[in-house]
């Protein structure tokens, strides 16, 4: 009993010290649910447009259909085109600009990960709250939740005179090269705002991100004295043992670190090596009684904070120094997508979104696992305002063809991300 009062009352607490709903925003919450059913029809009409990084034409008129939404909404829309080279077909940007409040950037991306010639998944029910699609909830839910929290302000004559950006990329799931030019003008953009708010898929209703991981590559050249097979540790230890040193030597030093992972992904040594690292593919002929001349080994490399980051390249090119005898290795990186290390920024957005949760009565919101999140768009910009992420959609199956979204859950993000909008631009 002593504890079922003790849960009672840390409940109690939490919604006492909530700053409790006013009379605007009950009026915000009600529109969103009059609303839930125009929001499922858009969402529908979204994911049944294929709109896999690579279809361009499935990106823009996806682009279309939510631009003409923001456009409804009072929002200044424009087309961001990426040069061909790039292959990738823009992002979609909407603008409203004003002096109340926060300058607010809200983050979605309109590609998905299922390109023409998989096989096509609509959306449809499976029960009475479970949906699924293509990118139902990675995250075309995430978009249109953007969209509806939106109109439950404009319905309320709220976004007057604010300053909210919706930034909508065409290719988060495969970033075009080089990304100085595929992300140029939305790391320019968010300079201009004050907090940035990006909604790929919740992993729970009582978690957000306030953390993502980066991104790296390394590549691995091993060499080592060709000979016969027969001489091997006395003319020399091959390149494909000094290789396998060096990666196993990553794993002991590297291993037990927090956020810190380390993945060897192409490993491929013998007599006659071809590779594509750009591709991530190779080739390569040897005989069982040569000693493997060489080795080339691509990996990956994920860290909470630059300085993670910095500090395991130290070690890993320290380890790669070490030779066997009658070997050479060398080792380079290559950046890709930065971290979005935790911040006092970040975390207090999160209580601010927590304390619109227990208003709401939904439950405290505490900060997410990064183990758990890769890198994402938000992370090109998390060294210039502050961020949260994981605002999006509930569900299950991300990147499979069996995604699916919680529609028992889905209003009520719809209404904690309006009322988190409107509390930053009031």
């Amino acid at each position: 009993m002593k504890y079922f009062l003790l849960a009672v009352f840390i409940i109690s607490f939490n919604n006492l010290s909530a700053q409790p709903l006013a009379r605007v925003e009950k009026k915000i919450v009600a529109t969103v649910d009059a609303d839930m059913a125009s929001t499922t029809r858009l969402l529908k009409e979204s994911v049944n447009i294929n709109s896999g990084t690579f279809n361009i034409e499935g990106i823009k008129k996806t682009g279309e259909l939510f631009a003409k939404e923001l456009e409804a909404l009072g929002f200044t829309v424009k087309w961001i085109e990426m040069p061909d080279s790039l292959k990738r077909a823009g992002h979609l940007v909407a603008v409203r600009k004003g002096k109340k409040g926060k300058r607010v950037l809200l983050i979605g991306h309109l590609d998905t990960v299922f390109e023409p010639d998989m096989p096509a998944n609509p959306f449809s029910m499976l029960n009475d709250t479970i949906a699924t699609g293509q990118g139902v909830v990675d995250m075309k839910g995430g978009d249109v939740m953007v969209i509806a929290a939106l109109k439950a302000l404009q319905q309320q004559k709220l976004l007057d005179n604010t300053t909210i950006t919706v930034y909508f990329t065409g290719d988060e799931e495969n970033a075009g090269i080089p990304h100085s030019v595929s992300r140029g003008d939305f790391i320019e953009t968010s300079k201009q705002h004050d907090v940035a708010l990006s909604f790929e898929s919740a992993m729970s209703m009582d978690t957000v991100t306030v953390a993502r991981r980066g991104a790296s590559e390394w590549k691995l050249e091993v060499e080592g004295k060709q000979a016969h097979s027969s001489g091997i540790f006395r003319v020399g230890y091959g390149s494909v043992y000094e290789a396998a040193r060096i990666v196993n030597s990553f794993r002991e030093k590297l291993s037990t670190q927090p956020y810190l992972t380390l993945n060897p992904a192409l490993f491929i040594g013998g007599s006659d090596v071809k590779y594509d690292s750009v591709a991530q593919k190779g080739a390569v002929s040897a005989k069982t009684n040569i000693i493997s001349p060489r080795t080339v080994v691509l990996g990956d490399l994920r860290f909470l904070s630059e300085e993670q980051k910095e500090r395991a390249r130290d070690t890993m090119r320290t380890i790669v120094a070490e030779h066997l005898p009658g070997t050479n290795a060398t080792i380079s990186f290559k950046d890709g997508i930065p971290s979005m290390p935790p911040t006092p920024g970040n975390d207090s957005l999160r209580e601010l979104i927590s304390d619109i949760s227990n208003a709401l009565g939904y439950g405290a919101v505490y900060a997410g696992d990064p183990g758990k999140r890769g890198a994402g768009d938000i992370s090109y910009i998390a060294a210039y305002l502050n961020c949260l992420d994981g605002l999006g959609a509930s569900g299950n199956g991300s990147h499979a063809p069996g995604e699916t979204i919680n529609l028992a859950e889905y209003p009520k993000l719809i209404k904690r991300t309006a009322l988190l909008i409107y509390r930053l631009t009031r």
